[in-house]
């Protein structure tokens, strides 16, 4: 039987007139604080482009092996598939994402980490992308090399699925409870929808999650004010760091788990 094919959109992302060319590797913020400090960091400057009403893109130059660009924030499924569409038509042929989640498991506190290695959709954004699996995985090859820089900076880690929803106010207790029985890690609103981007236009990505509230008590425990979610952010957007400029030096053949 022949393959069936997708049909494309009536509106396709492009590279619009005076759109930089990006490098391969980008790094995409969801957490403002953070993409201002890794902006200063590299000293990443400010870039003119068709999006630059909907996020900011910063890079440290032309599109050269050392350079680094940078992509945020983006708040919820649509507006972070968007991005990634129009980054992947600006040249972007591998993605790391950094951003916040919510645990729903006892284990996991504020200020953990988790490495997410599929989601659970509950958003209205990956529907629309047909895919060959229902929950697209993180790439193998970035998640290894992102769990060997967490090891050697000792900086534990917890890796497995999360639940991304459209709907923060509908976190209800009993879906909680249900997820907490399939063991899911945690919620958050863009990484499912990332993960069916980036399986539809055959481009790797991986994410690493700070979590920033819990759940697991069926009670909300925000931890916004506290100082390990501070502390702990700033780390995982140097471990990111480090490695997006370890691709950027590296020939890596991606790959599906």
């Amino acid at each position: 039987m022949a393959e069936k094919k997708h049909s494309d959109g009536i509106i396709q992302p492009r590279r619009g007139k005076g759109d930089p060319q990006l490098a391969a590797d980008i790094l995409m913020v969801m957490v403002p604080g953070e993409l201002r400090y890794l902006a200063q960091k590299t000293g990443a400057v400010k870039t003119v482009f068709s999006n630059m009403r909907l996020y900011d893109l910063y890079r440290t130059g032309e599109e050269k092996e050392a350079s680094v660009t940078l992509a945020g924030p983006f708040i919820g499924a649509p507006l972070a598939a968007m991005g990634m569409e129009k980054l992947v038509a600006m040249g972007a042929r591998r993605f790391l994402v950094l951003g916040w989640c919510g645990s729903i498991q006892p284990f996991l506190e504020i200020g953990d980490l988790v490495i997410p290695t599929h989601a659970v959709s509950e958003e209205g954004t990956s529907q629309h992308y047909p895919t060959a699996s229902k929950n697209p995985a993180s790439d193998a090859t970035l998640v290894r090399i992102l769990e060997t820089s967490l090891e050697e900076r000792k900086t534990p880690f917890t890796k497995g699925p999360i639940w991304t929803t459209d709907a923060i106010y509908r976190e209800t207790p009993e879906k909680v409870k249900a997820y907490q029985q399939q063991n899911i890690l945690a919620v958050e609103m863009e990484i499912s929808a990332l993960l069916a981007v980036s399986s539809f236009r055959a481009v790797p990505m991986a994410a690493l999650l700070v979590v920033s509230d819990e759940l697991s008590s069926l009670k909300w425990l925000p931890g916004f004010s506290d100082g390990r979610l501070k502390k702990m952010s700033r780390a995982a957007a140097e471990t990111l760091l480090e490695v997006h400029q370890y691709l950027g030096q590296t020939e890596i053949d991606s790959e599906q788990p």
